[in-house]
């Protein structure tokens, strides 16, 4: 957390409603970003957005400064999207991967390249889509948002070893799944096995 982050909620806890305009204004991409990617809703993810900051102002004087302030939130995000996305039931989410993630998974790396981008992102987000929703959420915070294992046990209250499972899971289970999505040929053409 910064000393500005520090600050501006000691101003708040002081009576300053005003100053947490600051705090939106430097977390609500983050927040929206998480919220999109695991609703695949810009509406859904606006009114969680919104959800989230209501939930940080009331609970302020909970936060502790145990953890930067941004994963506190993100934790708030995480366990909004998620009671959302129970009380609607549908399993429309999705997310789109970039360059990085996909060279991560390394074994189809080469099949991908012969894709173009946008098709092995539309491929990707659908084999991403067979996982079950905790550990897609789970692959895309330390994959594509680059959180620590210590910043992911904060935002979804898993145990570590509970996260590791997961995440080896996740990524068996995406393999798998990316595997069956290709034409054998093409993988044995390119010398996989």
């Amino acid at each position: 957390m910064t000393n500005n982050d520090q600050l501006i909620i000691n101003k708040v806890l002081k009576g300053n409603t005003n100053a947490f305009s600051e705090l939106i204004n430097t977390y609500k991409d983050l927040v929206f970003s998480l919220a999109i990617k695991m609703t695949k809703n810009r509406e859904e993810a606006e009114e969680i957005s919104q959800d989230t900051f209501v939930k940080a102002y009331k609970n302020l004087s909970k936060f502790k400064g145990d953890s930067k302030f941004s994963t506190w939130l993100y934790r708030i995000t995480y366990h909004t999207c998620l009671d959302a996305l129970k009380k609607n039931k549908k399993h429309t989410n999705s997310f789109e991967l970039n360059e990085i993630t996909l060279n991560l998974i390394q074994t189809t790396d080469n099949a991908l390249q012969t894709l173009e981008r946008k098709e092995r992102t539309k491929i990707m987000d659908k084999c991403l889509l067979q996982l079950p929703e905790e550990e897609r959420s789970i692959l895309w915070l330390f994959y594509y948002k680059e959180l620590s294992l210590k910043e992911i046990i904060e935002v979804t209250s898993l145990s570590e070893a509970n996260i590791k499972v997961k995440l080896h899971r996740g990524r068996k289970k995406l393999l798998t799944i990316v595997k069956d999505t290709f034409e054998p040929e093409t993988i044995a053409h390119y010398g996989r096995k």
